[in-house]
């Protein structure tokens, strides 16, 4: 068996060129079932490290819409915070917010955006930090200070040539215009909850003394004690709810938990989809294989004659042949695997994505390589076995 690995590996160098031609198709597959599986994995890997930086503890609540013409939505106000303390396990916290659209302008530097009005302690509760300035005091929300934390993309824009923080800006909303003093630049993120890219937050005293007074939230962020228990608490929410209303349209809720488990199920899915339509190319590959094993049956038709006259039974030529042909596409499998990997790492730092390698997809790519040159290689191998010494001998 050895002896014939052996052999093969020469026979491999001696006709390098046409072996390397015939195991394109094979490279071709397999490294395109290595870069859809690695991009697929690095992708979920990212967005889970993101959620779980930020967000898979969260529970986000939106109030509902009309429906048929009747309100259909539940009031959050400082009641229903406590009611929903009270009637569902597993909260920590509770964070009120509402949302505004605003325009802010700097010198001839004007950004359209949607603000967020947010409560103490929303940010560290989302996992979000800033990379300047500093978050909002107690005494922001309490007295309604003027003040904004802008996404990296906004501060970037209205501030391109210095720093924002300290910094005044005017907001208008409705018409109606604001003095802001720019109190942090958050550090760009892709959270569970929102991108910070383009974020824009205000403190909710001021949107409850300048804006509306006696605000209801427009929508809610629930932390829970454990990520664990997101998924629970997210359902025991949407009954509390909708018993609360009287209606199951009363309010979104969404828990990232779960918006994550979705996620990694659509990727997983389609990836494995893209994967076997891939791996028709190991299939193109594996009839290349055979031609080329049936060419080279046919050119060593002698050489088969003398090692039968010598005493080589029919499965030891055929051992010989389905050696060779699973040695040409193991190889093909390895170039693919290590090509596949290094695109996959190319395209991950490109976009910016953790990057990670299936090694059950390299494995199985792999293996299903060297089958399809057993597969394709046993008509050439069993025609080779049947060969008649005389023949064979003869025929040169």
């Amino acid at each position: 068996m050895f002896d014939d690995f052996l052999f093969a590996l020469r026979n491999f160098k001696r006709n390098r060129i046409r072996s390397i031609l015939s195991l394109l198709g094979v490279i071709i597959g397999v490294a395109s079932v290595i870069v859809i599986t690695s991009l697929g994995r690095s992708a979920s890997k990212s967005i889970k490290d993101s959620y779980s930086s930020a967000g898979l503890d969260l529970v986000k609540i939106s109030a509902g819409f009309m429906r048929r013409g009747r309100d259909t939505s539940v009031t959050f106000n400082e009641a229903f915070r406590t009611e929903l303390f009270d009637a569902v396990e597993h909260i920590t916290k509770i964070a009120y917010c509402n949302s505004m659209s605003v325009t802010l302008t700097k010198d001839d530097t004007s950004v359209n955006g949607s603000a967020t009005a947010i409560e103490y302690g929303y940010l560290p509760m989302c996992g979000l930090t800033l990379s300047e300035g500093a978050d909002f005091t107690v005494s922001d929300g309490v007295t309604g200070q003027q003040r904004v934390i802008l996404g990296p993309d906004v501060a970037e824009a209205l501030f391109p040539s210095g720093s924002a923080v300290g910094q005044k800006v005017i907001g208008v909303h409705d018409s109606v215009s604001f003095q802001f003093e720019v109190a942090g630049v958050l550090t760009e993120s892709a959270s569970g909850i929102e991108s910070t890219a383009n974020a824009i937050y205000v403190p909710r005293g001021f949107y409850a003394k300048k804006i509306q007074p006696s605000p209801n939230a427009s929508s809610i962020v629930v932390q829970c004690t454990a990520a664990a228990a997101a998924s629970a608490v997210a359902e025991n929410i949407e009954s509390f709810i909708a018993e609360k209303a009287g209606n199951s349209y009363a309010a979104s809720v969404t828990s990232m938990q779960a918006m994550l488990e979705q996620y990694e199920q659509v990727t997983g899915t389609v990836s494995l989809l893209l994967s076997g339509i891939a791996a028709i190319s190991l299939l193109v590959g594996g009839i290349g294989i055979m031609n080329i094993m049936i060419v080279t049956v046919t050119e060593r038709r002698r050489e088969i004659g003398i090692r039968k006259a010598l005493g080589a039974s029919p499965a030891v030529i055929r051992t010989q042949f389905l050696i060779e042909s699973a040695l040409i596409t193991g190889i093909g499998g390895c170039v693919g695997i290590a090509a596949g990997i290094g695109i996959s790492a190319a395209a991950a730092a490109v976009m910016k994505w953790s990057f990670a390698v299936d090694g059950n997809a390299c494995a199985a790519a792999f293996v299903f390589s060297a089958a399809i040159g057993i597969f394709f290689g046993f008509s050439p191998a069993s025609r080779a076995a049947k060969l008649d010494p005389v023949e064979a001998l003869s025929s040169e």
